[in-house]
């Protein structure tokens, strides 16, 4: 039998408002349900911030220091990252289906080290990244380079492609050799991505007028962590672009070339999450390092 509808016994609670709390991450306020809970997955809710391991260099560069064996290097850094960027080939063949964070899939490719970096076209079918439970696609943009209109055309055709099924885009800001990562270009390119549809943008940090950067770009920017600087400095970076409102980092060599992989994540996470300022963190990875040196005495 159906149960009796009375007013006498449900509670409506019709003296408190419905609840609708504020999506977390930058500029995406107003997209659906499931592009928010694919964003969930790359950036913590209780923070807005996004720890993200990068480690998709094998695309063009081949076996990178650090990576010739992601099975080995890579594995045990995972319950520190919030979502990890990388390639369908490595996603498939190492990384465990029980990994809960947002996977962020490189979608453009072509040239190696060997040829001209910008000239990239897309090398990821929507359909594969649905079959990845994707959370995000990233594809490089080269703005000013030789082969702008191409890298631009790609990261348009992406975003009309996930924003069919509500996976976001991650658009890469990349400068190749040629162009001066200053202020100045940093908010052209990050603007140009973010006008044209990116989700989320990740680009370099500048010492000067960062603040600019984030402020004018209206969707959250994750920096790029570069080539592998002193642990302190990677520390610094890191602190410095999300106190300039960076959205988190996306940081591959100056984590897993570190001289303690497990301790340099762990730190870069407390500077993401906790707000550890930069001598704070690299005491605490100091002491993490020195606790895994004595294990293996």
């Amino acid at each position: 039998m159906p149960e009796k509808d009375s007013r006498e016994e449900k509670n409506f609670f019709p003296e408190q408002p419905q609840r609708n709390k504020v999506f977390s991450v930058k500029g995406c306020h107003n997209t659906d349900w499931g592009l928010k809970n694919r964003l969930a997955r790359i950036f913590r809710p209780r923070t807005g911030k996004s720890l993200m391991l990068a480690i998709d260099h094998g695309y063009f560069q081949g076996p990178t220091t650090g990576l010739e064996r992601v099975d080995i290097t890579i594995l045990p850094l995972l319950k520190w990252a919030d979502s990890l960027m990388l390639t369908r080939g490595i996603l498939r063949s190492i990384i465990p289906p029980e990994f809960s964070g947002g996977i962020v899939l490189r979608a453009s490719g072509g040239p190696s080290i060997l040829k001209e970096l910008s000239n990239e076209h897309l090398a990821l079918d929507i359909e594969e990244a649905i079959r990845l439970n994707a959370a995000a696609v990233a594809v490089q943009v080269f703005i000013g380079g030789e082969y702008e209109t191409q890298t631009v055309n790609n990261l348009t055709r992406l975003i009309d492609a996930t924003a069919r099924y509500g996976i976001a885009t991650l658009a890469v800001t990349a400068v190749g050799r040629e162009l001066t990562r200053d202020a100045r270009y940093l908010r052209l390119a990050c603007r140009i991505c973010a006008e044209l549809g990116a989700t989320l943008v990740k680009t370099y940090y500048c010492a000067d007028d960062f603040e600019t950067v984030t402020a004018s770009c209206p969707v959250p920017i994750v920096i790029a962590g570069g080539k592998k600087i002193p642990e302190l400095d990677a520390l610094t970076m890191a602190y410095q672009a999300l106190q300039a409102g960076a959205a988190g980092v996306d940081m591959g060599r100056n984590i897993f070339q570190a001289a303690n992989p497990s301790a340099m994540i762990a730190a870069v996470r407390l500077v993401v999450h906790q707000g550890y300022k930069p001598k704070e963190a690299y005491e605490f990875y100091l002491q993490q390092a020195e606790k895994s040196r004595k294990k293996t005495e």
